[in-house]
């Protein structure tokens, strides 16, 4: 990252979670200055970065999307030059997001993917991630492994369970020795549960988390590659997308959207946001419904809750709609 004595470091996210707090004590013992968001606003991150000249930062994927959804004379009013090293991580970023975000800020940016567990880390730098766009970058520290179910590793490009190896970690869930024993297989790998594929050149793409899979009438379909596409329409601020019960096909695709500001949620802009997913996809990953909602569940560190909204529609498995 280039951190120097002297630099200015933006944290727009809490400090209770792992990566803002080590991050901001890094930048401190290095000898820079942090300046701490009590909460983040697209404007108002642009106005410190010109304000106090700030040189690194770290965000998630969320605020990338809610910075480029700002107009282009707000973008373009603020001063961005003094950012020499960026970088996001802790949910999946849109390939699309992401190179707008590059072409905006420049090749300043990196991407990392690891956990507060510490089972390893890849990384990925703007040049590397144009020449491999969609990845999360290559290990850092630590080896990877994809898995399928019966712990068989899978060749290159075929998508299973990501496991770390290659480097000793122990680490225990509190008061939870069953999520601790499924996180571990009996080479002493660790998996954060999350589904991808490694490329020729050893770079991991992530497709999405296990538990999120849907399986309807015997397809997968991933939710983050229809969350990828969705989040691009102008009238769409947040939106999730996962399986609800279905009678014949076992599963099927429901979008749940934030509208964007000035977007008025209903049955016509449901029906347009349906028109522009099956435009991006193939008509069986394109969701069957929208709803909407105020706003998502997200910490403050902009993680989705996605299992909060999911299980209100498994409640009642006879009913596609929450109970």
């Amino acid at each position: 990252m280039g951190f120097e004595e002297g630099d200015v470091y933006l944290n727009p996210a809490p400090l209770y979670h792992s990566a803002p707090l080590a991050w901001s004590m890094t930048a401190h013992r290095i000898g820079g200055t942090v300046v701490v968001m009590e909460r983040f606003d697209p404007e108002d991150c642009l106005d410190l970065i010109e304000e106090y000249r700030v040189t690194h930062a770290q965000f998630v994927p969320t605020m990338f999307v809610r910075m480029l959804k700002l107009d282009d004379r707000a973008r373009a009013a603020r001063d961005i030059s003094s950012l020499r090293s960026v970088v996001h991580a802790a949910a999946p970023c849109a390939p699309e997001v992401k190179r707008r975000m590059i072409e905006w800020w420049g090749p300043v940016i990196h991407e990392y993917y690891s956990g507060t567990e510490g089972g390893g880390l890849t990384w990925i730098t703007s040049e590397e991630w144009l020449a491999h766009p969609g990845s999360v970058g290559a290990p850092a520290w630590g080896a990877i492994y994809i898995c399928d179910d019966d712990g068989n590793v899978l060749p290159t490009g075929e998508d299973g369970v990501v496991w770390f190896g290659g480097r000793e970690n122990t680490f225990v869930y509190n008061n939870d020795p069953e999520k601790t024993k499924q996180t571990f297989n009996e080479r002493g790998w660790s998996t954060l549960w999350d589904v991808g594929h490694l490329d020729e050149d050893g770079f991991l793409y992530l497709t999405d988390r296990k538990l999120f899979m849907i399986v309807s009438g015997g397809v997968n379909i991933y939710p983050q590659e229809i969350e990828d596409v969705l989040v691009l329409h102008p009238a769409v601020a947040d939106v999730a997308v996962f399986g609800v019960p279905d009678a014949e096909m076992g599963e099927q695709v429901k979008a749940v959207v934030q509208p964007a500001a000035g977007a008025t949620p209903g049955p016509e802009l449901a029906e347009e946001i349906l028109a522009f997913c099956r435009a991006h996809l193939s008509h069986f990953k394109c969701p069957r419904s929208v709803e909407f909602t105020e706003a998502m569940p997200r910490g403050e560190n902009g993680k989705l809750y996605k299992k909060l909204l999911r299980d209100a529609y498994w409640a009642s498995p006879t009913s596609s709609s929450p109970a």
